[in-house]
C-alpha cells in the first residue's frame, strides 16, 4: 500500500465461492502476473525485441505469452501498468542473463540439476496429461446447475456498503513541517466545505496522491473496510456531498468527500455468471481427474513392502 492511498490491502480468500466474489468487489483483482516459464533465447537469435540486455532479449512471443497467460480483467489491468510491465521485462532479462553464465558454466549437466530437471519434466507432463483426460463437457455448467449453486452459497454473495470517497492529501515528509502542513490542509477544508463543489480542482491542484489527483481526488468506490483506519470513521460520518475537517494518518494529513454511497445488498446470478461458471468447471475438472487417478490404482494389484520402507525411513539420508 503507497502511504497516501486510502486503501488497506486484502488477503486472498481460500473457499471457492469467496474466490468467485472477489472478482466482483470493487478493488480486489489485482495484477498479478503470471510468468509464462519461456527457456532462454539464444544469443545468436537476432529477431525483433521488446528489450534487450547484452546477449539477451524479450522477444514480442514472450510479452504475448505472459498476456495468455493472464485472465481478462487482469490482462487489461496490466496493459495500463506501464511500471509494472516493464518491472517484468528486467526480471525476464535479468533471469536471462544468470542461466546464460550457468550454461558458460555446464550447470545445466550437474547431477543435481538434471535430476531436478527431469522431476519438473515428469510434472509438466503429468499435469498437462491429466488437464487432457479431465476435460470438463462444454455444457457444464446448465443454467440450473448455476441457479442451485448461486441459492446454495448466497450468504457469501453479500456485498458490503461502498463509499466512493475523494480526497487531498498532504504528505509529512519532514517533522518539522508537521505544524505547517496541518495549516495548510485546515484552510484547504474550510475552502472546500464552502464550495463542495470546487473540490476536485482543489485536489487536482494541492493533493500529492498522483493517481488521484489526476481524477480530481477520486479514490473509486470502496467498502469501508478497505479505506485506512483512520479515514473509517470520518467518512462514516459523512453525508453524500459533505466534506470532512482535516483527518490525520501516519502518511500526512486528508481532507475528505463522500461523493457516493451504495448499500450493502446482495450481488445477482446475472453478475456473477461468468466467476461462478469458471469456478463449478474447475471443481468438475478437479474431481474428473481425482476420479481418474483413482481409477488408476484399481487397475492393478496394489502392494507396498513394509519392510523395505522401513529400511528407507531408518537410513540417515
Amino acid at each position: 500500500m503507497k502511504k497516501p492511498s486510502l486503501v488497506v490491502g486484502i488477503g486472498a480468500l481460500a473457499l471457492v465461492a469467496l474466490a468467485v466474489w472477489l472478482g466482483v468487489r470493487p478493488g480486489s483483482d489485482p495484477v498479478a502476473a503470471q510468468q509464462p516459464r519461456v527457456m532462454a533465447a539464444s544469443p545468436a537469435d537476432d529477431g525483433p525485441a521488446v528489450a534487450r540486455l547484452g546477449n539477451q532479449r524479450v522477444a514480442p512471443e514472450e510479452l504475448k505469452a505472459l498476456f495468455a497467460a493472464l485472465p481478462e480483467p487482469s490482462r487489461e489491468q496490466l496493459r495500463g501498468n506501464r511500471p509494472a510491465l516493464e518491472n517484468w521485462i528486467r526480471a525476464r532479462l535479468a533471469e536471462k542473463a544468470v542461466l546464460e553464465q550457468a550454461d558458460a558454466q555446464g550447470w545445466r549437466q550437474r547431477p543435481d540439476v538434471a535430476l531436478q530437471t527431469r522431476v519438473a519434466t515428469e510434472q509438466i507432463v503429468f499435469r498437462d496429461y491429466l488437464r487432457s483426460v479431465s476435460q470438463v463437457p462444454a455444457g457444464y455448467p446448465s443454467e440450473a446447475e448455476l441457479q442451485q449453486a448461486y441459492d446454495a452459497g448466497k450468504a457469501q454473495w453479500q456485498t458490503p456498503a461502498l463509499y466512493r470517497v475523494s480526497q487531498i492529501f498532504l504528505a509529512v515528509s519532514d517533522p518539522q513541517a508537521l505544524e505547517a502542513t496541518r495549516k495548510q490542509a485546515q484552510e484547504l477544508s474550510k475552502k472546500a466545505q464552502a464550495a463542495p463543489g470546487e473540490f476536485a480542482a482543489l485536489a487536482s491542484q494541492y493533493s500529492q496522491e498522483p493517481d488521484s489527483a489526476r481524477r480530481g481526488g477520486d479514490s473509486g468506490l470502496q467498502p469501508l473496510q478497505q479505506l485506512l483506519p483512520e479515514v473509517r470513521g470520518a467518512v462514516a460520518r459523512l453525508k453524500v456531498g459533505a466534506v470532512s475537517d482535516v483527518v490525520q494518518s501516519t502518511a500526512g494529513f486528508h481532507v475528505l468527500k463522500l461523493t457516493e454511497q451504495q448499500p450493502a445488498r446482495t450481488a445477482t446470478l446475472d453478475e456473477l455468471h461468468e466467476r461462478l461458471t469458471q469456478a463449478l468447471r474447475a471443481q468438475r475438472q478437479e474431481q474428473i481427474a481425482k476420479a481418474y487417478l483413482e481409477g488408476m490404482l484399481d487397475t492393478a494389484t496394489l502392494s507396498i513392502d513394509g519392510a523395505q520402507l522401513n529400511k528407507v525411513l531408518e537410513e540417515k539420508l
